[in-house]
């Protein structure tokens, strides 16, 4: 399939390929009794137009890692708790210290028939460090790793040497971008990698295929071909409404209210999976005011948020990443709402009758409505946010640039991830400026705690400092909403970016 899925070209997409009948299970969801081999699957997700890469290494798109993950493999993953589980790595050990960490390789094949080897895995993480390419995603996350240290010690068992203690270095290596190619590999234009699916075409901002890989160690996929496609919001759900898709990605509250009122569609849940949040640049007038950050956090009504930009599909936030996640301090009170206490701080700070400008973006559902509607609760202590919209396809980037007030989304990763991607001084996505090298410190101590108990009651400590001086408003914990045809079956209801998410070796067509 080479058009695009969007609003133009979709009635088109639709005559060339013919509408699929939908048969099978019922939209209860009830798997057939056995699983069934063959077919093709659809999978569409939103798109970022020729931004899209087959480059493992430099992704941060849903659809980049839907296409990464048919593909290739990681040496972990995260399993659905956001506990690190084995994947091409079948064990792991680390030394007293944290800094020596040994991993045993699993007996898997490249699709090219080479096995996979210690040696594969010191060039993937080699070329992931390389600082002449700054956009592979993970530089930062392993930045403590010592490649001139780091060894194999034979064909199967690798030896990774870290600068720097990390009890965390497991999970680190499940985050987005830390893939394992060939060793040598050059052209990302010709992906050869252990996934589950072996490459046949892309054409970004619209298709990849890719066909079952036979030799796939953790048993072939059960269909034969897969289709990852880029389309926008409205298309999506036609796309799997009208049978041009088997599989939606990131769909809408408003959509899965529709779609359950049907037979053809059925909505699968990963409750309170995600984050959203506002986020203020604590380095930036107004914000650079403590005051004035905490006023904008009272000010949030949380709970009309939820209900009216999720549809009630989520839960509320309290200013922090990771709500029911390990390390979270789950003795946080919730915060409420006090529009009297917020205008009390606003006034102190000389805001009441100023305007701020609220950037944002239809970069994400829901984005530009939760602008709208914080706007209106702000406006109930005197300060005018006055909303302006960017460019949904590089919203996430300019975001780190413009605007001191803007939306922000996560889906879900580890805790100490989330801080050392977005919270660090030299974070790569430090959309809110958070630069406190006490913090960084800080940080860094408790990472080096081998007894989880400590380092949990430590990563607790940074996070009740973020919750009250920090730039995140997280008012929100949306529930991640995926569409799948009726025949669809093995889709489960997980958070993204964990193991089984967007995973389709285990999917099979009823």
């Amino acid at each position: 399939m080479s058009d695009a899925l969007n609003r133009r070209g979709f009635l088109g997409l639709a005559g060339a390929l013919g509408v699929a009948a939908l048969t099978g299970c019922g939209a209860d969801g009830q798997p057939a009794a056995q699983p069934k081999q063959g077919g093709r699957l659809r999978a569409v997700y939103a798109g970022g137009g020729a931004k899209e890469v087959l480059d493992p290494h430099v992704q941060s798109l849903f659809v980049d890692i839907a296409r990464h993950k048919a593909m290739y493999e990681k040496l972990v993953e995260l399993g659905p708790d956001l506990k690190p589980v084995p994947r091409l790595a079948t064990k792991w050990e680390h030394d007293a210290q944290a800094t020596t960490w040994r991993f045993t390789l699993r007996d898997a094949s490249f699709h090219d028939g080479a096995r996979l080897t210690a040696e594969d895995v010191l060039y993937s993480l080699a070329r992931i460090a390389d600082p002449t390419v700054p956009e592979r995603v993970a530089q930062s996350s392993l930045a403590t790793l010592d490649l001139k240290r780091c060894r194999a010690i034979d064909t199967q068992t690798v030896e990774l040497v870290l600068s720097a203690p990390n009890a965390e270095f497991a999970a680190l290596l499940a985050g987005i971008g830390t893939q394992i190619v060939r060793d040598g590999f050059k052209d990302p234009t010709k992906p050869i990698g252990t996934g589950a699916f072996r490459f046949v075409s892309f054409d970004a901002g619209r298709s990849m295929v890719a066909s079952r890989y036979d030799e796939y160690w953790d048993e072939p996929a059960r269909i034969e071909e897969l289709h990852v496609l880029s389309a926008d919001a409205e298309a999506r759900a036609n796309a799997v409404q009208g049978g041009q898709a088997e599989y939606a990605n990131d769909m809408t509250a408003t959509f899965a209210r529709t779609a359950e009122a049907g037979k053809t569609v059925r909505i699968v849940a990963a409750k309170a999976s995600t984050m959203q949040a506002f986020v203020m640049k604590v380095d930036q007038a107004p914000f650079d005011n403590p005051d004035v950050r905490m006023a904008f956090k009272l000010l949030a009504d949380r709970q009309r948020l939820v209900d009216v930009v999720l549809a009630g599909r989520g839960a509320v936030g309290n200013d922090l990443f990771g709500k029911g996640y390990q390390y979270y301090p789950a003795e946080l009170p919730q915060r409420e709402r006090d529009v009297e206490q917020a205008k009390s701080l606003l006034t102190k700070a000389g805001l009441v009758g100023k305007e701020i400008e609220l950037f944002t973006a239809d970069a994400s559902a829901g984005f530009v409505e939760a602008a709208t509607l914080f706007a209106e609760q702000v406006a109930e202590a005197g300060v005018r946010l006055k909303v302006t919209t960017g460019s949904p396809q590089t919203y996430a980037k300019d975001l780190l640039t413009k605007g001191v007030i803007g939306n922000h989304r996560s889906g879900a990763m580890p805790i100490p991830q989330y801080i050392t991607d977005r919270l660090l001084t030299k974070s790569p996505f430090n959309v809110t400026h958070w630069r406190r090298p006490a913090f960084d410190a800080g940080f860094a101590a408790a990472q080096v705690l081998t007894d989880e108990a400590a380092r949990s009651a430590r990563y607790g400590e940074l996070q009740k400092t973020l919750r009250d001086d920090g730039g995140i408003i997280a008012w929100g914990l949306p529930d991640y909403l995926v569409a799948v045809a009726a025949k669809v079956q093995g889709i489960q209801a997980v958070p993204p970016n964990t193991l089984d998410s967007g995973r389709f070796d285990k999917v099979w067509l009823a």
